[in-house]
């Protein structure tokens, strides 16, 4: 029996859309990398029998990265990532193991159908799936197809058994247009982020961002932000006039004689046939509030003229009136940018924060895929199956109900951007179901999809037009005829006005007051995030599913600030970057660049442009342009000068350089460094932790003063010695690293002499004792978060120069206090191993651990044994885990 495998973009899809096809009857086992399940069943496919295999990835298969020392920031020009440095795809999450897992479960395949999400991002998953399966594949006999792409847009039984029914292929130019994307990001953002950051870091100490990237859709959004902020700087007030008249009917008492009273006046006038007919009005305390059609002047004495004209006069006459009736148009088919909007414009929720909400919601079947620009329902589309999910809901049932009985109304034509059908809710939900955001995203959603098959709203609006002496004034108002889409979205609805009083032309109406308005124009307020989605999607500045992410970067980077009402003000980092960036090259931050670009993409997906021509004239430009940048830099350095202090002024004493023997300064802001004034050089520490003297200790290497780091009461500390941590004395210890990755052979805090075996969770990892932790001691990996209590209450531990028999691991000397010692009899001293001396496992607690990979717990961690002897700690010559019996440590993790 022949094998067909179908692959999903992520494991919840996969399961979905197993169960849809097998009817419930598949069998689930876990994959190799303990992330990914594989769901089996049998079937037929092709008009023959076989047996289906449905598994998924994890997003991303791969990812683009320069090859060797080109990452290496302090060993390449940047200049050279833009054409001499090569790139490789390497695994985008190497602990997933995912190129193993797919050849494993792809070997000896027949088949393989690719169940990616219908979108270029999709499209390019498909081909790094079909990169790692197609070697390890039957072969094909007499050219038979083997490769099969399924095209979906919703989680329902009826899209996926369609899409089952009509496989493709997977389109080739798609996946290379975002090879294009992803390659023109990487060596356009490496080269500017790299030079910028190491430039203006190496003077500033206070940017307080530990990257100033640049990104070809990232700057361009900033510079939106920026623009608006110079607006409003920029912005002078000015005072301006308006009148504003008030009037009221005039409210008669008729009398025999043909002769009225007006309620407002003393004097008796006689009345006209049509004034008898028209203007005897009952409600007396009614008064209208009249708008000047002159708008504002800006000149108050000519203002002032103007109410000297009006004031005097008694009567408002009516020179015109007009009702007619008009209609609010249903909205279009919901797109991923409105949904963006209307996240962060009413419902408080960021557009990351809501596109991964959307995502939740699509992956669980409630709605259909939330990726697409289009706004434009199929002519086929079945708009009545996804309404009658509603027809029962709690909230919108009556007015579901009533538009099935009565006949929907057929959407309004939008943009068909040929990719996916609107986004749109496929089964009903509760609040109580999906709960917060996710149920809110929902509820809009659905409220948006019933309205665009509801009618227009319409009203009846009235206007009357009037004469005060020589100027005219209008008054409107509007009155609700049919609510129609209002009914179910009803913050869309016509505001409630007072009617207009019934008037004809020639009538009259009591003058109350006419008065003058001193007033003054405002600036424009700071971009929301809606406005700012819409200002890149007008520009082509990124895709519906890149925008939120650009978005994020810039308040990541500390480039701008969300404030209340979600509006985007800039930082002076922000400010200064924008600036500098139009004072070199102003391409740099203006959309058009990056549009152009886009649009070049769009043509590779579409077949119409060479993927490598558009690569190297790309590169080409944007290289220009980065040595201009290079060579014009002082520009912008002037901007930073007048915003940002030097790090020689910035911080405060700490420890001394090994160098000179003077202080160098701390610098908190973002990258914590330390700075040495005299010999002017700056040493990166360790971020996301607190940095302090480590008991004016030295290093044996260089004599510079030890720190000691900290992630907190409850995370791990280790002592460091700022040169050796940027200067790697030894060829196995990394940039970056500390005391406990030291392999000094004597050091006192290395290593050598702390290490007590490897770590019970990561692979590469060694238990470390942390000296400074006493009376609560603890052990920490140098690699991963895995931290231990233990012996608390202890006078003192030592890591002891034996080592045990049973599995290598150093021993410990524990000095307990004689009061508190748990140890039998009054015995306060003990020698052991952590990992299998009895006495010792009571007093180990695990307390904290940052979640390792399933892929890491396999059936020998059950058992209490190691995977065999294991990488040996340097060091610790023979430390290994323990073998035999069960770990202290690892016993948290069963």
């Amino acid at each position: 029996m022949k094998t067909v495998l179908m692959v999903a973009e992520k494991p919840s899809l996969a399961q979905s859309i197993a169960k849809i096809l097998s009817r419930g009857s598949m069998s689930s086992r876990k994959g190799l990398n303990g992330t990914c399940s594989v769901h089996e069943y049998s079937g037929t496919f092709a008009g023959q029998p076989v047996r289906f295999k449905m598994t998924s990835v994890c997003g991303h298969v791969m990812t683009l990265d320069f090859l060797g020392r080109y990452n290496k920031w302090d060993k390449v020009d940047p200049a050279e990532l833009f054409s001499q440095a090569p790139t490789e795809k390497k695994e985008a999450n190497p602990k997933l193991n995912m190129v193993k897992f797919l050849q494993v479960e792809g070997k000896g395949c027949d088949y393989i159908v690719l169940w990616l999400d219908c979108d270029k991002e999709g499209e390019n998953i498909c081909f790094e799936v079909l990169d790692a399966v197609l070697p390890v594949m039957s072969r094909a006999h007499g050219g038979e197809k083997t490769v099969f792409r399924a095209r979906f847009s919703s989680i329902t039984d009826t899209d996926i058994c369609n899409a089952m029914a009509r496989l493709g292929e997977p389109d080739h130019n798609e996946a290379l247009s975002v090879d294009a994307r992803q390659e023109l990001d990487l060596r356009i953002g490496c080269a500017f982020t790299r030079f910028q950051t190491k430039y203006f870091q190496g003077k500033y100490g206070n940017l307080d961002s530990s990257l100033i990237s640049f990104g070809p859709c990232q700057t361009p959004t900033l510079g939106f932000c920026v623009e608006r902020h110079d607006r409003i700087q920029s912005f002078k007030p000015e005072t301006y006039w308006v009148l504003q008249a008030k009037v009221r009917p005039i409210v008669f008492t008729l009398a025999p004689s043909g002769l009225g009273v007006d309620s407002g006046s003393p004097h008796p006038r006689r009345l006209s046939p049509q004034a008898k007919g028209t203007c005897v009005i009952t409600d007396k305390d009614r008064s209208l509030l009249l708008d000047w059609d002159r708008v504002r002047v800006f000149d108050r004495e000519i203002a002032q003229m103007f109410l000297n004209m009006t004031k005097l006069e008694k009567e408002a006459q009516v020179e015109a009136t007009s009702r007619k009736e008009k209609a609010k148009q249903r909205p279009l088919a919901l797109n991923t940018v409105e949904m963006l909007r209307v996240a962060s414009s009413s419902l408080g929720m960021g557009p990351q924060h809501a596109m991964q909400t959307a995502e939740r919601l699509y992956t669980q079947g409630y709605i259909s895929y939330p990726r697409t620009e289009t706004t434009h329902y199929p002519e086929n589309f079945d708009l009545k199956g996804p309404l009658r999910q509603q027809a029962n809901h709690p909230y919108w049932a009556d007015t579901v109900k009533r538009l099935l009985a009565e006949g929907i109304n057929r959407p309004r034509k939008g943009h068909d951007a040929g990719d996916h059908p609107p986004i749109t809710p496929m089964r009903s939900a509760t609040e109580a179901e999906l709960g917060g955001e996710a149920w809110r995203l929902y509820e809009y959603i659905t409220r948006h999809f019933i309205a665009t098959v509801s009618h227009d709203c319409r009203y009846l609006q009235s206007s009357v037009s009037f004469r005060i002496g020589p100027e005219r004034f209008t008054c409107t108002g509007k009155t609700v005829i049919s609510p129609g889409f209002t009914e179910i979205m009803p913050w869309q609805s016509i505001p409630l006005e007072e009617s207009l009083p019934t008037c004809q032309r020639g009538d009259s109406l009591a003058v109350g007051e006419v008065k003058m308005l001193e007033k003054q124009t405002s600036p424009p307020d700071y971009l929301t995030e809606a406005e700012l989605i819409t200002l890149m999607e007008k520009h082509g500045i990124g895709t519906d599913a890149s925008i939120p992410v650009h978005i994020n970067n810039i308040c990541q980077r500390n480039y701008v600030v969300v404030e209340s009402g979600r509006r985007l003000r800039p930082t002076n980092l922000g400010i200064v970057l924008v600036h500098g960036y139009y004072k070199i090259d102003a391409e740099l931050v203006l959309p058009t660049i990056r549009s152009a670009v886009e649009k070049q993409l769009n043509l590779i997906a579409q077949g119409r442009a060479d993927y490598r021509q558009v690569l190297g004239h790309t590169l080409d430009v944007f290289k220009r342009k980065f040595h201009y940048f290079v060579d014009s830099i002082a520009g912008m350095d002037e901007l930073m000068e007048v915003s940002f202090s030097p790090l020689a002024a910035t911080g405060k004493p700490l420890s001394r350089c090994g160098k000179c023997h003077r202080f160098m300064k701390y610098i908190q802001a973002k990258p914590s460094r330390l700075h040495c004034a005299h010999c002017d050089e700056t040493y990166s520490l360790p971020q996301n932790g607190t940095i302090k003297l480590y008991k004016e200790l030295r290093c044996p290497l260089d004599d510079f003063e030890l720190a000691l780091w900290s992630s907190g009461s409850r995370g791990k500390s280790y002592p460091l010695c700022p040169y050796c941590s940027n200067h790697p004395p030894f060829r196995d210890m990394k940039k970056g690293t500390g005391c406990n990755e030291c392999t000094h052979p004597t050091c006192q805090h290395s290593l050598s002499m702390l290490g007590i075996g490897q770590c019970v969770e990561c692979e590469s990892g060694v238990l470390v004792l942390d000296p400074t932790s006493g009376p609560k001691w603890r052990v920490a990996c140098n690699r991963c978060n895995v931290v231990a209590h233990c012996f608390e209450n202890a006078h003192r531990v030592r890591v002891s120069a034996d080592t045990c028999g049973a599995c290598e691991a150093a021993l410990l000397d524990v000095d307990f206090n004689k009061a508190k010692s748990p140890l039998p009899g009054d015995s306060t001293q003990h020698t052991g191993c952590v990992f299998c001396d009895p006495i010792f496992q009571e007093l180990v607690e695990l307390k904290h651990a940052a979640s390792c990979h399933p892929m890491h717990r396999g059936p020998g961690r059950r058992q209490g044994r190691g995977r065999g002897r294991g990488r040996r700690p340097a060091g610790r010559p023979g430390a290994r885990r323990p073998k035999d019996k069960m770990s202290a440590l690892a016993a948290y993790f069963v």
